[in-house]
């Protein structure tokens, strides 16, 4: 066979993401307030796109396909002013005032000072000097009214931690030195507030002694909030108890055995402490109402409100009526106007490939948003039509389902659904859940009945673990035991596993708890 170079001309098909396709995809699974930042940035760089006029008050207005607008607008105000009768010539409000003090003073026959004396609210006069100056009285005076203030420049700024110990350490030491180790701490402390950072370390960095480090860290632990500075919990417990003068013996026993108390053996910290069981309770709750990490209180981040994407409501007929929220949908209008008028004007091939590109990127866009609304709505139907017995009956009848049930139900991919119920919520009458919420592994039947949501069944263990009695604490095998009784085929392991990441603790934790009634 001899080898040679020749040229073949070939036809495939093949699937591209195009950077429109690309778009789309990630619109999908964009939460509302992303989607909205997105769509203001397109706003911005795009001059073909137009934020969609909502209905204002007192106004009508419509668009027409070209984006121009044409209706009616009712002005309410003209209408206010043009109630009612014309004034008379004689009303009060026609008449000429009499502004001169002097005028006033003589028709009265007695000076102002003596009408009004001190009165906060008459305006004390002038300076005859600032008088021949012209407008430049006018100005000094009204130029404060006239400035256009932002409000939101008289806002205080808010205090972080950092910045609250650095002003509290300007009082508390006065050598530079001092000062200086005090900062290196202070920019070395967790969000928290603890210092985990090796103080030979910080000694040798600084080029200073381990005894001056360490007392400098004394009088920072000092400092508010209670409890910073400290190097692990212990610490910051004990310096929070020092702040309250509730740091005795016995407390310190406490303190020093604090992994005693995680375990709940109240009867080896009773011996450690020596004290009875009233006295251990009251020692106890005081440390629970400390504060494990004093320093998060500065600079937490803000928390954003859920805003629902979709609203279930129950109708008349016994079914759901399912709707988007509208005003997390963002509005926009394609200029067709102003593209028109602009690219007869454009000077050279670069401008008409930049605003040609403007309105493809600009009909891409609003094809994507309304698609995207489209497919949100499909599938959190068919999501309410799964869980149809969850809205009705409770959390106890939520539906083992999966990507694949949804996706083949509406003809879609699983990755088109796994992208729709991405940080996306729903607002139910039980409450406000994420759509992936109602996507649960099933566990099958004992007697090969339906299969049970695992949501399902956390809820069911949750329940038998509040309800259990001091004397009679349920363990695992005993909770596998009752759930097989009810047709519930689970092992042990998946108990335990459920339970820990509810934050339940092991039966003899339980035990130790219920019985010290604490």
């Amino acid at each position: 066979m001899a080898i040679s170079t020749k040229l073949e001309m070939r036809q495939s098909q093949s699937l591209i993401m195009t950077p429109q396709l690309m778009q789309a995809i990630k619109l999908l699974q964009m939460s509302n307030l992303d989607l909205v930042a997105y769509v203001e940035a397109e706003l911005e760089k795009n001059p073909l796109l137009e934020k969609g006029a909502g209905e204002t008050e007192g106004a009508v207005t419509t668009n027409d396909a070209d984006g121009s607008a044409n209706g009616e607008q009712v002005d309410l105000s003209q209408n206010a002013s043009s109630s009612g009768d014309e004034p008379d010539s004689g009303d009060w409000m026609q008449s000429d005032l009499e502004t001169g003090s002097e005028a006033i003073a003589s028709r009265m026959d007695t000076d102002l000072g003596n009408v009004f004396p001190d009165e906060p609210g008459v305006p004390a006069s002038p300076d005859p000097a600032l008088l021949k100056g012209g407008d430049s009285y006018k100005n000094a005076t009204s130029s404060a009214a006239s400035e256009d203030y932002n409000l939101e420049a008289f806002v205080a700024e808010e205090a972080s931690l950092v910045t609250t110990l650095e002003d509290q350490m300007q009082l508390a030491l006065s050598e530079e030195t001092d000062k200086l180790i005090g900062g290196h701490l202070i920019n070395s402390l967790d969000e928290n507030g603890y210092l985990y950072q090796d103080l030979g370390e910080v000694a040798e960095t600084l080029g200073v002694d381990l005894d001056r480090i360490e007392r400098v860290l004394g009088v920072l632990q000092t400092f508010e909030p209670a409890g910073v500075f400290a190097r692990d919990l212990a610490e910051c417990l004990k310096l929070q108890l020092i702040e309250k003068n509730r740091f005795d013996p016995a407390m310190e026993a406490l303190i020093e055995n604090i992994e005693l108390l995680a375990k709940r053996d109240l009867a080896a910290l009773k011996r450690l402490c020596r004290v009875d069981d009233e006295d251990l309770i009251e020692m106890i709750s005081e440390i629970r109402a400390l504060d494990p990490k004093p320093g998060s209180v500065y600079g937490a981040s803000l928390v954003q409100p859920v805003v629902p994407d979709v609203f279930v409501r129950p109708a008349n007929d016994g079914t759901w009526t399912v709707e988007l929220n509208s005003d997390t949908l963002p509005k926009v209008l394609v200029n067709q106007t102003y593209y028109a008028k602009v690219i007869k004007t454009a000077r050279n091939e670069t401008e008409k490939e930049y605003l040609t590109e403007s309105l493809q990127t600009a009909n891409w866009l609003a094809k994507s948003l309304d698609q995207r609304a489209k497919t949100i709505l499909k599938v959190s139907t068919e999501i309410v039509r799964q869980q149809d017995g969850f809205l009705t009956y409770g959390i106890e009848h939520l539906r083992p389902l999966n990507l694949k049930t949804v996706a083949d139900a509406i003809s879609m991919h699983e990755s088109t659904v796994s992208r729709v119920t991405s940080n996306k919520y729903m607002a139910t009458p039980r409450g406000i859940y994420e759509l992936k919420y109602f996507f649960s592994s099933a566990i099958s039947a004992t007697v090969g009945g339906d299969a049970h949501s695992a949501e399902a069944v956390r809820h069911r263990i949750k329940q038998m673990i509040d309800a259990e009695e001091p004397k009679a604490i349920l363990s695992d095998d005993t909770i596998v035991k009752v759930l097989k009784d009810d047709g519930i085929d689970i092992a042990r392991r998946t108990v335990a596993k459920y339970r820990e990441a509810m934050k339940i603790g092991s039966s003899v934790q339980r035990r130790r708890e219920k019985n010290a009634r604490i």
